[in-house]
This record gives structure tokens, sequence and C-alpha cells, in this order.
């Protein structure tokens, strides 16, 4: 299976060269500096995702190609990436949105809360997984408690 991420490359233009011409707009490239991408050179201003028109010289160094597209990273997960279910709400998370994990679990950031008082957990927050259930260390505690054993203070 062809990687789907390619890099690119910001060049500056010798002035002594025959000037290259752009893959995009099949015009002499004459600019201070070009971009070459995919084996072939383009204008700063004319490598530009498919989709959001961002040109991909200023996003990173990165561009992705599927389908006869070229994409920013954001737009090639919106359209091709793998989706899931938030472990919470049930809801699909898009591929390119940021997720919190507890194991096999995966969660929207929002849906990141003890499932039993709602309380959000800040870095650093303990967390506890009990019966996939995320749970607070409180409500943890108090539900060993109802089990007749108390946890472990270390």
């Amino acid at each position: 299976m062809q990687k789907k991420e390619k890099s690119i490359q910001m060049l500056s233009v010798q002035p002594d060269t025959k000037p290259k011409g752009c893959a995009g707009c099949n015009r002499k490239i004459k600019d201070r500096y070009l971009l070459k991408a995919l084996d072939k050179y383009w204008h700063e201003d004319c490598l530009k995702c498919a989709c959001c028109d961002c040109r991909l010289g200023e996003v990173g160094s990165t561009l992705y190609t599927k389908a006869n597209l070229i994409l920013c990273r954001r737009d090639y997960l919106r359209l091709f990436g793998v989706t899931g279910n938030c472990a919470a709400c049930s809801k699909l998370i898009p591929a390119f949105e940021m997720v919190m994990r507890a194991k096999d679990n995966v969660y929207h950031l929002d849906c990141f809360a003890c499932q039993l008082c709602n309380q959000r957990f800040c870095v650093g927050d303990k967390f506890f997984l009990k019966n996939n259930m995320i749970l607070c260390q409180t409500d943890y505690e108090e539900g060993l408690m109802k089990e007749g054993y108390a946890p472990q203070v270390r």
C-alpha cells in the first residue's frame, strides 16, 4: 500500500538556474522561493489543499494524497480517517478531533468526566475505570466501601 503522507520542501531559487515550471499553474517560477512536493515544483501560492484552500507550505511540511486530491492533514483525516464512537455518549468522534483514552475506551474531551457525579478532570487528577465507567476518586472509593472493602492508601 502506498504511503499517503508526502513531504514538502521549501527551496531557494538559485539566480543562475533556468526557472522551473509550476505544477499548479504551469507558469515559470520566478519567485525567490519555491516548493518541491510529489517530485514537482510549485509556487508557494499554488500548492493548496483541494478542500480548504490553505497553503500547504505554510501549514507544515507534509501533505496527503488520495483519489487524485492534494490535502492538508485535517481534511485528509476528515475525508478518509477512521472514526470511532465515544465510550460515554456513544456519538461519533471525527478522526481529526482530540480525544482522551482510558485502556481501550476513547472519549470526546467534553465527555471525559466522572460518569456518576459529572466532575470534569483536570490535568493530573486521578480517575478510575471500573466496569467500563470513568469514576472520580471519591465515587470510586465510595463504591469500594459499599462492596465491603476499603481501598489501600499508599
